[in-house]
């Protein structure tokens, strides 16, 4: 700052009285390197004509509560206003759903039977993190569906785990809560990997294929669940025992359906069961990779 500029400088006092922002706030921007300013031969900082609207603009991003950190990128011109802004309302978003999530299982602890809500404490204690409750069910699958490409294995997981409510009922973080406490027991997932690969899923050599053959068997049965049909033999129950049969270089015969059932040790698994249960529950729908398994199951038994 020149001499001839001199005239055109405000003291830190009067920058204060212009903007309401407190001279102790100001020298924190100062050593932030927020605010240009300079000093005067008796060690006084001054800050020239445009500090007052850089000021004014800090003060009032800060009071909508973006981080200065973006304040900094506004300032430089390396993000606009109306970008700052908008990461500031995603960022409020999370934070809201996270309350959200939070007040919705404080009410099911506080409205639990006196008996059980030692239990439930327990239980919602465990997913007190919002964010990781998605996570722990991507992690339970991810291992047991390995041959599925990235695509395929986004659609089951959007399918079978689907996106938390913004603003849940208690009664789905309960369900949350139990369902993510299942996918952490070592137990439960080697029960359902034995269900979906069965206990000779070694000999599967195209696990891919398989599953590819497996989801077709599926698709076309899944109707018949959503209709209450009574389980029965049919072209959906062939298409999945061929399936099986395919990928073990066998043929469909009595033998290898009785086999099949035989290999099956966990299907009667009621941790298995309550899984599903929940998934239906959570998703809103009785058409369940679990309740499919379990129509074409109770259909086979009749054959053999």
């Amino acid at each position: 700052m020149t001499e001839d500029t001199l005239h055109d400088v405000v003291s830190i006092g009067e920058l204060a009285r212009r903007t309401g922002v407190p001279v102790r706030t100001i020298r924190f921007y100062c050593d932030s390197g927020i605010l240009a300013y300079h000093r005067t031969g008796g060690g006084h900082r001054v800050f020239d004509a445009a500090a007052t609207d850089r000021l004014l603009l800090v003060r009032r991003l800060r009071a909508m509560g973006v981080p200065l950190s973006a304040i900094v990128r506004v300032l430089d011109g390396s993000e606009t206003i109306s970008e700052a802004a908008a990461a500031e309302r995603v960022a409020l978003d999370a934070e809201l759903e996270a309350l959200r999530w939070r007040r919705a299982a404080l009410y099911a602890i506080e409205s639990a039977p006196p008996d059980e809500r030692a239990g439930r404490l327990e239980l919602l204690a465990a997913v007190h993190d919002r964010g990781a409750v998605i996570d722990s069910v991507v992690a339970f699958w991810r291992p047991i569906l390995v041959p599925l490409p990235r695509e395929e294995f986004d659609s089951f997981i959007d399918m079978n785990v689907p996106p938390l409510p913004s603003e849940p009922a208690p009664a789905q973080v309960v369900a949350y809560a139990e369902l993510t406490t299942l996918t952490t027991d070592p137990r439960v997932k080697k029960a359902m990997t034995q269900q979906i690969w069965r206990s000779d899923g070694d000999r599967i050599s195209d696990r891919l294929q398989f599953v590819t053959s497996v989801a077709d068997a599926f698709e076309i049965a899944a109707p018949l669940v959503a209709a209450h049909e009574i389980p029965h033999p049919g072209p959906e129950l062939d298409r999945y025992v061929d399936a099986h049969a395919a990928a073990r270089q066998e043929r469909d015969t009595p033998r290898f359906r009785r086999a099949l059932l035989s290999t099956g040790t966990t299907d009667t698994d009621p941790r298995l069961q309550r899984f599903w249960r929940l998934t239906a529950d959570i998703t809103g729908t009785e058409t369940t990779v679990g309740a499919v398994h379990y129509w074409l199951l109770d259909a086979l038994r009749q054959t053999v």
